[in-house]
This record gives structure tokens, C-alpha cells and sequence, in this order.
């Protein structure tokens, strides 16, 4: 056996230690009491407490502490999906721009007549002149009030559009304009958002912009979604305007152009405002809480140059008048002018308490939101139910470990040792990666992590089984050794680069716990395809150096398929393959009339996880919500054996409601007092809400993934084999997906986003199997030039029967691992996954192969054999 060169050798071992030092940390991780404890001290003082995060309970400090983020799943806290409305933007430049619109018709009164403002749709501007033949003069002066869009995309535009028909004159947004509007809402919106949450100190938030209009925010260790919606949720828009009177009738108060907003002080009053702010929330630098001259509750607030400029005219030119200042639509004080205040400062007085005028500060200092929100989805997470969960999934992942090392150890022996060292390693590389990475870790995350492990041996057996064919061919055991890692190489690559791509698409069009899975799946194939390429070839060679053995033995007490079998695959293919075509029709008609369970991603609505330690009455539950007009509630209670003994955990869920986009908190609150009613000490642990018009579009996201994924996968093993091959590859990853969304049908089992994940990740080992019996068909094809491609596939599938065998077998361990220790939360994935694996072990052997032989495949550019289009014979 050749040896590896030095440097490459300190390579590997420097990036093994590497992955050791910097995995290491997560051993110290802080418990979830911790975690809160440090949430809640920097929360009310600014700062860490000592001895949480910055010294990972007794961590040295000069060693490396990057840790994985806990997801809302384990640690806790609130999810929230926002639509920004960037309509009220575009028509807020309207009425921005009227003024200027205004002052420049009347520079031109002598051409364009009397001016008047009319109604107009959202986002246009309309004004009638007196004067018709004027037109022209009109639409010039306004044209002179455009200016050159600022966006790559609007080069040589202006911002608005000005038409005149009769003599309407009619304004409005360029589409170059528009677009660049939104961009610009979309992204102060997500600033402002980012400054309010850390106004308050909450530790490791996730604000970021999804599609064109949205922000999926998520907030570690905060209370629930409607406290996070509290914060976030107004738009604090401050503005000071000139008072033109006011009235207790706002129907016809005022001229067209005026604002009449009410009194947030006197009920019943309203103020008739000049539509023009003297000066916005937008001038704001300051705002801190205080007390007035009376000790009441105020905020004191500053502006910047330009604003107390503009505030200090005003008020030198306004003595005596009433100015008002408006906070979201309301008028929360209309103070006299006494005298001129020429330093841009000021305060805010109003009916509120201590706790109202410090959010209030909080929210001007952070800016005002340039426009409404709508929350399409919201979660919330209670920490019991985090802690629970990091239990499960370390239970898990110990115990699916144990299991995976002990079943190499029974079937390779002394080379299973070799590869749960790799394997070992393995885990080290990708915690260490997910850490550096700053990743966050979710409970599909965990699936992910354990799945790896089942799934990282699959290398280490492709090396193994080719080492046993060259050593029962008589080669010596280096020799044997050395060819065994070639050979294996093409399979490996080309199974896992599948795998690969499918996680870059389940990251590419997934969201949420679809993500948290492919991150850790895409680098979990990664690090084992380095562990199991370079590092388990350095373990046996450095062993090889060292006992230098003449014979070497790749086998353990546990064989899966005897050597040398000679299983006809084709022998009743008409039973095999008219079976699961059976199936696959089958499953199609139970999904036409049965449906899929849809979760609440797919469907909308709400739904609240409660835990209770007394025995539920689903009756009472039942009766709790019966009069509150709820429409569809479906209640449910959760069996699990790793619950402790006194743990009952009920699912309530509700239909979207009509006319909002799920549950209300207030309907949310009164739910859980129904329910608190019959059961006193029922505890609510999570809430998840969802809008059907979200749910609408993740059925076609969902679509779109398994599609996009399948398509990849069959332009891969197109360009690396024969179009074929490609079919056959696709066709078995088919069967598998509707055999196993027939089975969920059957059983009215929940299909929510987490199942769509599972669909995917069976996708890519599908075709990891299938691909490995087709690399082997390859080379058979070249290494028998005149065999019949049925005897040619027979002797693929028997020469990697072993590997299939192991493979599966491996995997099904960590899944029933996850199945039974996993925790509920990820019960329905990991059923799907099993139900995959079975299948696609059964498809690569019985559906891949028979539509690669019934298509034929040209074998040297000669006419195809008419042995190759025998689909039909059979053996007698």
C-alpha cells in the first residue's frame, strides 16, 4: 500500500484537531436555565452575566468558544412572518409631493386657472385646473418636479409619471420608482426592526427579508409572539402639524386637502390638521422617558439640525397658535406655542404610565416604520418545551451513535473500529463547521445530525466491500487494500454529490426547519466524504505501517449477504415491477380521494401545544371551545414513551378564521382560559399560527422543491452516465415519493413542511443507492463486452448487494433510534424517512433496473442487442 505524502498527512491529522478543538466547546454548552438567566440579565443591564456564554461553565478562556445558536425549537421564544405594505409608501410620496405640486400649478395660475385637488386612487395624485388649454403648461410645471430614480434599474427614468386627459392632471409613481421605493422600504424596515428588538436587549435575534415583500423574524427567550408583535408590530410615526381647528363631527370637517385626526386624550374630539408635517419622526435623534413640571410621565424627544431648524421657524412664527403632535394617527397633545424654541427639543405629555412612556421612547428612538404590517405566521415557543426537546435529541444522538458503532464493529471487526474512529471524526468535523458557521441549531437539525451518521458509514462500506472482492480474488492485502479505496472513490462521489444536491435545493427553496435540516445533511455528506476518502485510508494505513500484517480479514461476527450470491433480480420482475407500478397507482387514486392531512403549514390556522399532569378528558376539552364559534378544532392527544410518566400533551387545532389571517392573541388568550377552566394545571408550552395565504404558497414551494430536486438529480446522472440510466434513476425516485405520500394518505398522517424535508432527503438516498449499482454497471459494461445487459445488471446488483444490505440497514437504525427517542415534535419525519429508505432500497433493486433494461442502452455505438429490449422474458 503506497503511502500517503507527509504533508498531506499533517493536512489531514491539523484538520481532524482542528475539528476536535473547535467542536469541544459545545460539550460546555450552558443548560437552557442558563441560557434564560443570561437572556433576562442582559435584558434589564446591557451586559452578560458572568459565567454564562463567556466561559462555557469552566471552558478555557484562550481556547476556541464558538458555539452553535440554539433554533426557537430548543431554547424557546418567538417566530413572526411580517408582509410589509408597500402600497402606503408610494401613496405617502403622494401626498409628500402635493405640495410642491400645488406651488408650482400656482405659479402658472395665469395658463393653468384655479387648482383642485380630487379623490384618487392609493398611490396616485389628481388635480382638475380650470383652464383646459393649459394643460400643456401644467403638465410642464410638474414634469420639472421629477428627479433621476437612484437604482441600477431605473438608469435615465424619473421617479414620476405625469399624464393630463380633459383637465384632470393625474400623478403617479414610475415603475423604475416603485420598485426602487419598495427596496428602500423593504430594507428600513428591516433596520428598524433589528434597532427595536436590540433596544431591549434580546439576545441573537434572526431579522431577515424573505421574497419581495416580507421579514421572517425570530427572537430567542422572549415571552410570546404577541409581545414580540407588540414591539414591533406599530409603525410610531410622529409628526407635528399646524392645528386648523377642531370639531366633534369629523364627517365634512375641513377642506379636501385637510387632516382630521382624533384626540387620544378627549374622546370624541378631533383636530383638523394642514395634511403638511412641520417636522417627522424622521428628524428624531433622541427620545428618552421623564417626568413633566405636574411628575407625570413624558418623553422628551430632540431633533436633528435640519429639524430643529425647521421647529424653531415654526414656532418663532407661531406664537400663540396650537400646534399638534400626532403619534400613529392620534393626537396625543396640541400644546400652545408660548415662545420660540429654537433648540429642537421638546416634550411629549400624555395620559400614560412609566412602563407606556418608556416603550413609547423606545419606539421613536428606533425610528418610525415606513409603512403597516400584516403577520402572516406566528409561533411561539416555551422553553419547557425546548428543554424537552434538546433532551430527546441528545438522547437520540447518543443512543443512535451507540448503535451505528456497535453494528460496524459486528459486521467489519477490526476495520469497524477504523470506521467509527472516522465516524467519530466525522461528528467532530461537522459540529465544528456548524459552530465556526455561526449555524443555528434546530430539532430537524438534530434529525439531520443523527441521519448523518447513519448515512456517513455508507462510504467506509463502499470501501470495505470492494476490499473483501479484491482480497476474495487472491490479491495480496495492500494491494488489496490500496484498490479498494479506488475503486470506491467513483461510487462514492457520485452518491454523494446526489445527496449533495439535494440539500442545496432543500436550502435553496425551503424555509425554517427545511433549512435547519439541509444545512446540517449538505455539510454532514461533506465532512463524510473527507472523513471517509482521506481520513479511514490514513487510520488503515497508518495500521497497516504499524502491525504489518501479511493477511488482513473485512469481516466481523454479522454477515449481511453471503459472498458471491447469484440472485436473479429479473426471475418474476413482472410480479416485482407490476407490484409497486400497482402501488404507485394506488397511491395516486388514495391522495385524489382520500387528501393529504395537511399540517398547519399547508393549511393555516392555529395551533397551541399544552401540557397537563393529569389525565385528559378530550370530552371536556371539547365541550371548553365548543361555544366559541372556532369553526374546525381538531383536539388531539400526543402519546410518546419518552414522556415522563405524569406528562399528557394535548395538540389543539383551529381553522384559519374568516376574515384574518389565523387566530388573534385575544382569541388565542380566551382558547387557553376555556381550556385552563376545566384543567387547572394545564401549562400552554407553544403556539403556532399560521395565514392561509402563506399556506397556499409553501403547498406550491413544496411542489417546486421535490420537483427542482428531482430535475437536478436527473441532469446529474444524465451528464455522468446515459440518459437511460437518468430515467430509470428518476422513475425510482418517483415511485418512491407517491408510495410514500399514498401511505400518509391511508393513514390521514399530518403532511406539514417537515415531511416536504423528509420527501427530499429520500430523494437524495434513492438515488445514492440507485447510483451505485449503476457505477458498478459501468464498469461491468466495460469489463464484459458481450454479456447481456440483463446478466450485466444481475451481477451489479449481487456484487453491491452487501452494501445496499449494510446501507439500509445502518440508516433504519438511526431512524428508529430518532422514531423512538426522538420526541413527537419530529415523529412524522421520521416515519416518512423510514417508509423512504424501505422503498428506495426496494426501487433500486426491482424499478430502477427494469426501465434501464426496457429502454436498452447503446453499447459501443452498435445496434442494441435484442437480449436488451427483453423486458418481458422470463427465466424459466
Amino acid at each position: 500500500m503506497s503511502r500517503t505524502l507527509l504533508w498531506k498527512r499533517l493536512l489531514i491529522w491539523g484538520v481532524c484537531l482542528w475539528g476536535i478543538l473547535f467542536a469541544l466547546p459545545n460539550a460546555f454548552y450552558p443548560t437552557v436555565e442558563r441560557h434564560n438567566d443570561a437572556a433576562a440579565t442582559l435584558a434589564e443591564t446591557g451586559t452578560l452575566p458572568s459565567g454564562s456564554e463567556a466561559d462555557l461553565a469552566g471552558w478555557p478562556g484562550w481556547m476556541p468558544s464558538d458555539l452553535m445558536a440554539l433554533g426557537l425549537d430548543l431554547r424557546g421564544g418567538a417566530h413572526l412572518l411580517a408582509e410589509v405594505h408597500v402600497e402606503e409608501v408610494h401613496a405617502t410620496r403622494m401626498e409628500v409631493l402635493w405640495p410642491s405640486v400645488r406651488d408650482a400649478l400656482r405659479e402658472r395660475r395665469g395658463e393653468v386657472g384655479t387648482i383642485r385637488r380630487l379623490e384618487a386612487p392609493a398611490g396616485e395624485l389628481r388635480v382638475a385646473i380650470g383652464n383646459p388649454e393649459g394643460m400643456q403648461a401644467a403638465l410642464g410645471a410638474v414634469r420639472a418636479l421629477a428627479t433621476p430614480v437612484v437604482s441600477l434599474s431605473g438608469i435615465g427614468q424619473t421617479d414620476i409619471e405625469v399624464a393630463g386627459s380633459g383637465d384632470t392632471l393625474t400623478i403617479r409613481l414610475s415603475e423604475a420608482e416603485q420598485k426602487a421605493s419598495d427596496e428602500r422600504s423593504l430594507q428600513q424596515s428591516l433596520e428598524i426592526i433589528r434597532r427595536r428588538v436590540d433596544e431591549v436587549g434580546t439576545r441573537e435575534p434572526t431579522i431577515m427579508r424573505q421574497g419581495a415583500d416580507r421579514i421572517l423574524i425570530q427572537v430567542p427567550g422572549i415571552g410570546s409572539a404577541a409581545e414580540l408583535k407588540s414591539l414591533i408590530g406599530t409603525t410610531a410615526q410622529l409628526t407635528f402639524h399646524p392645528v386648523l381647528g377642531r370639531t366633534a363631527n369629523p364627517d365634512g370637517a375641513g377642506s379636501p386637502g385637510d387632516l382630521v385626526l382624533p384626540s387620544a386624550t378627549e374622546p370624541g374630539q378631533y383636530y383638523i390638521l394642514d395634511r403638511s408635517p412641520v417636522v417627522s419622526g424622521d428628524n428624531l435623534v433622541d427620545a428618552q422617558p421623564a417626568f413633566d413640571q405636574n411628575n407625570r410621565p413624558a418623553v422628551n424627544f430632540r431633533f436633528d439640525a435640519p429639524g430643529a431648524r425647521a421647529f424653531g421657524d415654526y414656532t418663532a412664527a407661531n406664537i400663540g397658535s396650537p400646534f399638534a403632535i400626532v403619534l400613529d394617527g392620534e393626537v396625543i397633545s396640541a400644546p400652545v406655542i408660548q415662545s420660540h424654541i429654537p433648540g429642537g427639543s421638546g416634550i411629549i405629555t400624555g395620559d400614560f404610565d412609566v412602563e407606556e412612556s418608556t416603550e413609547l421612547a423606545v419606539l421613536l428612538r428606533a425610528g418610525a416604520l415606513p409603512a403597516g404590517m400584516t403577520f402572516l405566521e406566528e409561533r411561539t415557543i416555551g422553553p419547557e418545551l425546548g428543554a424537552d426537546s434538546i433532551e430527546a435529541g441528545q438522547r437520540a444522538a447518543v443512543i443512535g451513535m451507540i448503535a451505528v458503532v456497535a453494528f460496524m464493529l459486528a459486521c467489519y471487526g477490526g476495520f469497524g473500529v477504523m470506521a467509527n474512529i472516522a465516524l467519530a471524526l466525522n461528528m467532530a468535523l461537522l459540529l465544528a463547521v456548524l459552530s465556526v458557521i455561526g449555524a443555528t441549531l434546530t430539532l430537524p437539525g438534530i434529525a439531520g445530525i443523527v441521519l448523518t451518521m447513519g448515512m456517513a458509514v455508507d462510504a467506509n462500506v463502499l470501501i470495505f466491500e470492494r476490499i473483501r472482492e479484491e482480497l476474495r480474488q487472491g490479491r495480496p492485502a495492500g494491494r488489496a487494500i490500496e484498490t479498494g479505496f479506488d475503486k470506491a472513490l467513483s461510487a462514492i462521489m457520485d452518491s454523494n454529490i446526489t445527496g449533495l444536491l439535494t440539500a442545496v435545493i432543500m436550502f435553496a427553496v425551503g424555509s425554517g426547519p427545511v433549512r435547519g435540516f439541509a444545512v446540517t445533511l449538505g455539510l454532514g455528506i461533506l465532512t463524510s466524504m473527507f472523513t471517509a476518502v482521506y481520513v479511514t485510508r490514513l487510520i488503515v494505513e497508518t495500521w497497516m505501517r504499524w502491525r504489518k500484517p501479511k493477511t488482513v480479514s473485512v469481516k466481523g461476527v454479522l454477515k449481511l449477504a453471503p459472498d458471491n450470491t447469484a440472485i436473479d433480480f429479473f426471475r418474476a420482475q413482472w410480479l416485482t415491477f407490476g407490484a409497486s407500478v400497482a402501488a404507485v397507482v394506488a397511491s395516486l387514486l388514495l391522495v385524489a380521494v382520500l387528501g393529504l392531512n395537511f399540517g398547519i403549514d399547508f393549511k393555516g390556522g392555529t395551533t397551541i401545544r399544552a401540557e397537563t399532569t393529569q389525565a385528559v378528558d378530550m370530552g371536556a376539552y371539547r365541550a371548553a371551545l365548543s361555544e366559541m364559534a372556532l369553526g374546525d378544532v381538531a383536539i388531539t392527544e400526543v402519546f410518546d414513551p419518552s414522556f415522563r410518566p405524569d406528562q399528557h400533551v394535548v395538540t389543539i387545532r383551529i381553522e384559519a378564521q374568516e376574515g384574518h389571517e389565523a387566530l388573534s392573541p385575544q382569541g388565542v388568550a380566551q382558547v387557553e382560559a376555556a381550556i385552563r377552566a376545566v384543567d387547572p394545571v394545564v401549562d400552554f408550552t407553544a403556539v403556532e399560527s399560521v395565514g392561509p395565504k402563506v399556506s397556499s404558497e409553501l403547498i406550491w414551494l413544496a411542489l417546486a422543491a421535490v420537483a427542482a430536486g428531482a430535475a437536478g438529480i436527473l441532469i446529474y446522472v444524465w451528464m455522468r452516465f446515459e440518459w437511460q440510466f437518468a430515467v430509470g434513476t428518476v422513475a425510482a425516485l418517483i415511485h418512491d415519493i407517491v408510495v410514500t405520500v399514498g401511505i400518509f394518505a391511508l393513514f390521514g398522517l399530518k403532511f406539514d413542511l417537515t415531511i416536504v424535508a423528509a420527501l427530499l432527503t429520500i430523494l437524495g438516498y434513492s438515488v445514492n443507492d440507485t447510483v451505485v449499482i449503476f457505477d458498478r454497471l459501468r464498469e461491468n459494461i466495460a469489463k464484459y463486452k458481450t454479456m447481456p445487459l440483463r446478466d450485466l445488471m444481475n451481477l451489479s446488483a449481487n456484487e453491491t448487494l452487501g452494501r445496499t444490505l449494510m446501507t439500509a440497514t445502518t440508516t433504519l437504525i438511526a431512524l428508529v433510534v430518532l422514531l423512538v427517542f426522538g420526541g413527537d415534535v419530529i415523529r412524522g419525519f421520521v416515519f416518512a424517512m423510514l417508509l423512504g429508505v424501505i422503498l428506495g432500497t426496494w426501487s433500486t433493486l426491482y424499478v430502477a433496473k427494469n426501465i434501464v433494461l426496457f429502454l436498452g442502452i447503446d453499447r459501443g455505438g452498435k445496434e442494441k442487442r435484442a437480449a436488451d429490449h427483453e423486458f418481458a422474458h422470463i427465466e424459466a
